[in-house]
C-alpha cells in the first residue's frame, strides 16, 4: 500500500517540477519588463480564476477561518515569501543558477525536520547537510563583495519553500488540497498588488507577455496541486529525489532559450548538491527500514 503511495508521490513531484520549471521560465522572459510584484498580481489573478472554478466544481471550499490555523498559515507565508525570492531572483541570474541551487530544497527540509519537528539525523545526513550547501555556495561563489541580491533572494527562497513543505506535512488529510491551492494564489495575487508601485510601478504589457504569463499561471496550478498532493501522498524520503528532475528542464530551456551555458563550477556544485540529497535520502530509508524490521511490520 505504502509502495503504491509512493509511486504516486513520485509522478506528482515529476509533475511538479516540469510545472514549476516551465513557469520559471515564461516569467523570467518577462522580468524585463515588469517587475514581480505586477508579475505576481497578473500571473497569480489568471491562477487564481482557474484554481477557483475547480475548487467550485470539486466541492473544495471550507470556511475561511481554517485560514487562521498557524499551520495553513505559515504554509502561505512561507509560499508567498518564496515567490517573491525567487521571481527577483530570476531576473537577475541564469535559470540554470537559480534551479541548481534550489535543489538544496530536500536537504534544507531535511534540517528543519531535525530542528523543529524533531525527527532524527544521524552524523552522515549531517555531513550531507553540509557538503549540499557546500555546493550552493559553489554555484554562488559569492566575491569579496559578499553576496549579490540574486543569491540573497534564491536562498532565502529556499528557505521558505523548505517552510512550505514541512508545514503541508502537518496539514489535516481532510482538508482539500484544492482549497489550499486557491487560498494560496488568492493570497499571492494580493500580495502581487500591494508590491507593484513599491517596486517600480505598473508598466505596460505586450500581447506577448501576457500569453506568456496566462501559460505561466496555468503551469503555477499544475505546480501547485501536484506539490501538494506528492507531499500528502509519498513519504518526503522517498519523493524528495524526484525534485533533481527540474534540471534536466532548467538547463535545456537555458540553453535552448536563453543562450545561457552552465560553467564547470556550475555543474560541479550542482553534482555536490545531488550527490548529497541522493544520500541523505538513501541513509534515511536505511533507517527507516531498519525501523519497520525492529517493529515486526
Amino acid at each position: 500500500m505504502q509502495s503504491s503511495a509512493n509511486l504516486r508521490g513520485a509522478i506528482f513531484m515529476c509533475l511538479a517540477m516540469a510545472g514549476f520549471t516551465v513557469n520559471d521560465a515564461l516569467v523570467k522572459s518577462v522580468t524585463g519588463v515588469m517587475n514581480a510584484g505586477q508579475i505576481m498580481l497578473v500571473r497569480g489573478a489568471m491562477t487564481s480564476v482557474l484554481v477557483l472554478l475547480l475548487a467550485r466544481h470539486f466541492g473544495a471550499f471550507r470556511s475561511l477561518r481554517l485560514l487562521l490555523s498557524p499551520i495553513i498559515a505559515l504554509r502561505i507565508v512561507a509560499e508567498v515569501i518564496a515567490s517573491i525570492t525567487y521571481i527577483s531572483a530570476l531576473g537577475e541570474m541564469p535559470l540554470a543558477n537559480a534551479s541548481s541551487i534550489l535543489q538544496a530544497l530536500p536537504l534544507a527540509v531535511t534540517l528543519g525536520a531535525a530542528l523543529f519537528l524533531s525527527e532524527p539525523v544521524g552524523w552522515r545526513r549531517w555531513l550531507a547537510i553540509l557538503a549540499g550547501f557546500v555546493g550552493v555556495l559553489i554555484i554562488l561563489r559569492p566575491g569579496p563583495e559578499g553576496f549579490t541580491s540574486a543569491a540573497v533572494a534564491v536562498i532565502a527562497s529556499v528557505v521558505a519553500a523548505a517552510t512550505r513543505d514541512l508545514s503541508t506535512r502537518r496539514i489535516a488529510a481532510d482538508i482539500p488540497s484544492l482549497f489550499i491551492s486557491a487560498t494560496t494564489a488568492v493570497i499571492i495575487t494580493l500580495t502581487g498588488a500591494v508590491l507593484v508601485l513599491p517596486l517600480g510601478g505598473w508598466q505596460p504589457m505586450t500581447g506577448t507577455s501576457v500569453l506568456h504569463l496566462a501559460a505561466a499561471s496555468l503551469l503555477l496550478l499544475v505546480g501547485y496541486q501536484c506539490i501538494v498532493l506528492a507531499m500528502r501522498h509519498g513519504e518526503i524520503a522517498i519523493i524528495a529525489p524526484f525534485r533533481y528532475t527540474s534540471l534536466i528542464w532548467s538547463i535545456g530551456i537555458g540553453v535552448l532559450f536563453f543562450s545561457e551555458s552552465p560553467d564547470i563550477w556550475t555543474m560541479i556544485g550542482v553534482g555536490i548538491i545531488i550527490a548529497s540529497g541522493l544520500y541523505a535520502f538513501a541513509r534515511e530509508n536505511s533507517r527507516r527500514l531498519a525501523a519497520r524490521r525492529l517493529s515486526g511490520e
